[in-house]
């Protein structure tokens, strides 16, 4: 759990940009044990989730995770990302939030990020975890950020927020936190 999970200092930045922003659908590619998903969902307890995990094994540690929770409102759905994400897109056909954090590696990474660009409104955020994990990482989000759709990126090392509203310029930032 300590290697795999969300630390608690993200874990509670993404609470508080969950609570902050409201979402109302939420998608996050790896469940791992759930802990990011308890974090997002106590924030938006009105909010629809849908989350995927590839291990059998985390997912149901995760569902009992979101049982002693009680998180109603989170779908876990179990299988690979390439099998399961355009289900769960069709299912959240116009994210307000998507949390990228199964496999991190560059080709898998954008071909997820160009899969869900194609279903974002104006509002959506992408959440990117461990954007500085590998060399193959940094090259998957120097892409991303340079996408003529993306806006803002915000780099806080361990993760990457990434804007697409129209009415803001373009630029990219770096934060230490």
């Amino acid at each position: 759990a300590r290697r795999s999970c969300v630390s608690r200092k993200n874990g509670e930045l993404l609470f508080r940009f969950a609570r902050h922003y409201q979402p109302k659908s939420i998608l996050e590619l790896g469940t791992s044990l759930g802990i990011s998903t308890i974090y997002l969902g106590l924030a938006a307890p009105d909010c629809n989730i849908v989350t995927i995990e590839g291990c059998i094994d985390s997912a149901n540690i995760a569902r009992e995770n979101f049982d002693k929770t009680g998180l109603k409102h989170v779908r876990l759905v179990t299988g690979s990302f390439e099998e399961k994400l355009a289900p769960a897109l069709a299912e959240i056909p116009a994210p307000d939030l998507v949390f990228f954090d199964g496999n991190h590696k560059k080709k898998p990474t954008l071909a997820y990020f160009e899969q869900c660009l194609q279903h974002i409104h104006p509002g959506t955020v992408f959440i990117f975890d461990d954007i500085h994990w590998s060399a193959g990482m940094e090259e998957a989000w120097k892409t991303i950020c340079s996408h003529p759709s993306v806006k803002v990126t915000l780099d806080l090392y361990h993760m990457g927020f990434v804007f697409f509203r129209e009415e803001l310029s373009r630029e990219k930032f770096t934060l230490r936190f």
